[in-house]
């Protein structure tokens, strides 16, 4: 074989393993991410950060505990808190709704969703917004505990990920125990 075709051949072949190692190291590394001590189960495209701050909802500041990355051109996040009746957490979700809703404008839509063992009141509810480079998806959900809390939950994806299935893959991989 004449050593300029064997360089080609070499030289094919070391470009076909960089595209494959390329493929290796994906951008949306999906892993199971536990929320909180309630039990819900995310699935997150990166390594997740963690952290808590006050969150005026209502007339009440709350702990809220977040739990989030960035990948592919996204944020995608989890917001938790617990409240100590039904009465309670409806009256938080209200409040943690308008509050998104305030800065959103008016396309943001609302319709109800559903999620696999997810109280039915508060019922979980869907927002999506269009808003040009940073659209938003929302998804408020609650579920009570056997201690008689209800723990309250918001799932967020802020931006147009590069990947159209990683949003979808983000909201269904939501689970509750």
């Amino acid at each position: 074989m004449p050593s300029s075709l064997l360089s080609r051949s070499r030289l094919v072949l070391l470009t076909a393993a960089a595209a494959l190692l390329a493929a290796c190291s994906p951008t949306f590394n999906w892993r199971e991410v536990p929320i909180a001590g309630a039990g819900l189960m995310a699935m997150l495209p990166c390594k997740a950060d963690h952290a808590t701050r006050a969150m005026p909802l209502g007339a009440e500041s709350v702990q809220v505990g977040m739990s989030g990355c960035e990948a592919g051109g996204a944020t995608f996040a989890v917001a938790h808190a617990s409240a100590n009746s039904p009465v309670q957490a409806d009256a938080w979700l209200q409040a943690w709704r308008a509050a998104t809703r305030s800065q959103l404008g008016p396309q943001a839509t609302e319709a109800p969703a559903t999620l696999q063992r997810a109280s039915v009141s508060p019922a979980p509810l869907r927002l999506d917004a269009p808003q040009g480079a940073a659209p938003v998806q929302v998804l408020w959900f609650a579920q009570s505990q056997k201690d008689g809390t209800v723990a309250l939950y918001q799932a967020t994806v802020l931006g147009a990920p590069s990947s159209p299935e990683a949003a979808k893959t983000f909201f269904d991989g939501l689970r509750l125990p």
